[in-house]
Parts: C-alpha cells; structure tokens; sequence
C-alpha cells in the first residue's frame, strides 16, 4: 500500500476548493475547525458538520474522507504552565474523544511558543519565475531589532548582523517596514486580527521566565495527560517540528532536533505519542539525518509533510525548493518511508498507509495571479504531489522487482 494522499485544506473560504483536491488525486483531506476558539472542546457536532462538508459530493465523484486533523492547536496556558492549564488539557482531551467518536484518528499539533512558523518572504522568486516563501536572517534581525525593538534582542545576533540589519533598516521604505512586519505576524495564531507591536511585545514578555528546560517541562506534562487518552480511544498524536528549527526572538524551541523528538517520545512511551515528520522543518538542520530518523522512529510517524528546503551561503537563510530538489535527499527519504510501510504491513501493525501532504508548493501558473494562502496554492502542490507519487511508485516498484527477478549471476548460470 502506497501513502495516503492528501491535500491542506482550510474550510469553506479557503481558494482551493475541495474538488481541486479531488482532481489532484487525493483520497484524503487535512483540515481543522478554525473558527472554534482556541482551548474550547470541538464538539461532535461542529465536527460531524465539517466531515459532512468534505464528503458532500462522494456519492458522485471520487470519494474524499478527512484523514488528519491540522491541527488541534495547545493553547498557550498549556505552554507556559500557568494554573488554568488544567482546564484547558480536560478540553483536549474531550476534543480527542469527540474526534475518536467521528472516525477521525490523526491530529497533528505543535508546540511552537507564540509563533507557530516564520518567514520573512513570501514571494521569493525563483529561476523559473515561480514564487517561493524564503526566510532570510538578516531580515529577522531587522524586525527583531528595529521594528519590534524586542528589549535584549543584540545578544540574540553576531555585531555583523546587527550592524548590516540597522544599515537595512534604514534604507527601507515605510511600505516595506509594514510588509515585514506583517509576515512575520502572519505565524501568529489568530493574526487576521490587527496587531500592534506593543500587544506582540507582549506576548513574549509571558515568556521571560520560560526557557528551554521550562518549555520541555510542560510539553512531557502535556503530552503524558493526554497521549493516554488517546492511546485508549485510538488516536495518533503527531507533533509538527519547529519552523524553522532554531530559538527566535528570546523564546525557546524544544522540537528540532532527533535528540528532541527522542526525549519527547520517552517522555510517554506510547504509540499514541507520534510525529509529523516534516523533511521541510526538520531539512533546515543540516545535522538532522532524515533517511536514519525515519528508520529509528518508524512506528511513532503517523503524518507526513514532504517539501524541502535550500539553505541558502549564510545556512540561517534557505527558501521553499522544488520537492525533488534542495537539500532533502527525497529519494533516501521516500524509499525509507516505503520500507516503513512495508514493515508495518508485514507484522501488522500500525497503519501501512501513512497519510502524507505534499508541503507548500510554488505559487507559479495561473496562481500567480490569485491570491491564496502562502505555500499553499493548487499548482504548485499539484505539481509537488505528481512528483512524489511517481517517486514513491518507482521506488516501489523497484522494491518489489529486486526481491522477484533473479540476479545476473543466476542468470548466466541458467544459461
């Protein structure tokens, strides 16, 4: 069995309409109730309406089902350990069993402080004229220091930063200050709401008390409330890695590395307890070895995100690549993936086809003139899926002949 094909899709306003999906070659839809308050319980209810949604047209066309939830955010009391904390885990823990109740058995979450992801470009352009979402450090710094005025941030950058990200700064246009700033706050749960730098201040001033054994201390307390439950109802939690995966703006991240995820899945050892493997967050990281990873955490992998990165001379700096390209060996982590699937269909266990997303994409074709969400237009993950389907068919297909054809020796003696 290959990997379930899926799409991102962001509910009823979103441009990419769920028939585009279908016409991808999708059988499987990721989606989220976003207009349910952060922390409240998704109710059976809300939950049975937007299955409905998404498998409205299945009686005429290609069936469509939701496959993963992306995601159930962790509401930041949970993050910063405060009291209240306690009530909003009895609410996650109610949303699971909701989601149980409904069939749905995979729900992605992270864990990432106040900003769930950071670019600094979202419409990088590439050789071929396609649009790629870029972070650049050196912009960051410009926002960090210039713009937020985020107190303490120099000891955050080298002088050469500082310095080459104040003679930036300057130079910019009142426009361009905006631009920035509202990128970087696009990462922000809830930021189609306005802003100031003051509130956002804010934010991480909650923080100043939390540092990296603090935020690790209250991610095992989380995930060892709530893995059991689902473990009991049979769901798989899967945690999306840091994006990107390294410390910004003074706040820890804890899930970047191998030796993160390891420390998380002992935290509490149940298959419940699971990762998103995603080879864009986790591929910034050049000492992050993918291929091997996946071969270690094989059963713990319950949703895959496929897309990759380059980093760029300076290695803080990469944009979104081709999904065969940049410095993901897609192969190497393709064929591990197929292998994995292919273990858990031989002893039987765990779910042999893995729901998988190809990640972003290029705005490029005729999306250069819509507007959709950032990295998530339809051509450019349309063309990121063709290519990991055929990859994943040849690697298979390679797989199995290796086993059935006899070897050249054997062959020649036949002969």
């Amino acid at each position: 069995m290959g990997m379930l094909q899926t799409m991102r899709w962001f509910g009823p306003n979103d441009p990419v309409s769920l028939m585009d999906i279908r016409q991808a070659g999708c059988s499987g839809v990721v989606t989220a109730l976003h207009q349910i308050p952060v922390g409240a319980v998704w109710s059976v209810e809300e939950i049975e309406k937007r299955k409905q949604l998404v498998e409205a047209d299945n009686d005429r066309y290609a069936p469509l089902h939701w496959a993963v939830v992306e995601s159930l955010p962790v509401h930041e009391a949970i993050k910063k350990g405060e009291p209240e904390r306690a009530g909003y885990i009895e609410n996650y823990k109610q949303s699971i069993r909701n989601l149980a109740a409904c069939g749905i058995q995979t729900v992605c979450y992270n864990f990432m402080p106040v900003l769930d992801w950071s670019r600094t470009n979202l419409s990088y352009e590439m050789p071929d004229g396609s649009r790629a979402l870029r972070f650049v450090w050196e912009d960051f710094a410009v926002f960090d220091l210039y713009i937020l005025k985020r107190p303490g941030a120099e000891a955050d950058y080298e002088p050469e930063i500082i310095e080459s990200a104040r003679e930036k700064f300057a130079q910019m246009t009142p426009e361009r200050v905006l631009e920035l700033s509202a990128i970087v706050l696009l990462g922000l749960p809830g930021s189609e709401e306005s802003f100031t730098m003051d509130t956002f201040q804010g934010l991480l001033n909650e923080y100043a008390r939390i540092g990296d054994a603090e935020l690790r201390e209250h991610l095992y307390y989380f995930i060892q409330e709530v893995a059991p439950v689902a473990q009991e109802v049979g769901v798989n939690l899967c945690i999306h890695p840091d994006d990107p995966p390294r410390p910004l703006l003074g706040l820890p991240r804890v899930v970047s590395t191998e030796a993160d995820l390891a420390q998380l899945m002992a935290a509490c050892d149940v298959t419940a307890n699971g990762i998103t493997f995603c080879t864009g967050s986790l591929g910034v990281r050049p000492d992050n070895d993918l291929p091997g990873m996946i071969r270690r955490f094989g059963e713990r992998i319950h949703f895959i995100h496929l897309r990759t990165t380059k980093r760029e001379k300076d290695s803080r700096n990469f944009h979104e690549a081709d999904h065969l390209a940049g410095d993901v060996d897609m192969y190497a982590v393709v064929k591990a993936l197929v292998l994995e699937q292919q273990r858990r269909e031989r002893l039987g266990v765990g779910e042999p086809s893995i729901p998988m997303r190809p990640d972003h994409g290029h705005q490029m074709l005729d999306d250069l003139h819509k507007k959709t969400y950032p990295g998530y237009s339809a051509i450019g993950r349309l063309r990121g899926l063709a290519e990991l389907r055929g990859l994943e068919l040849g690697i298979t297909r390679a797989l199995e002949e290796a086993v059935i054809l006899p070897s050249a020796g054997e062959l020649i003696a036949r002969s």
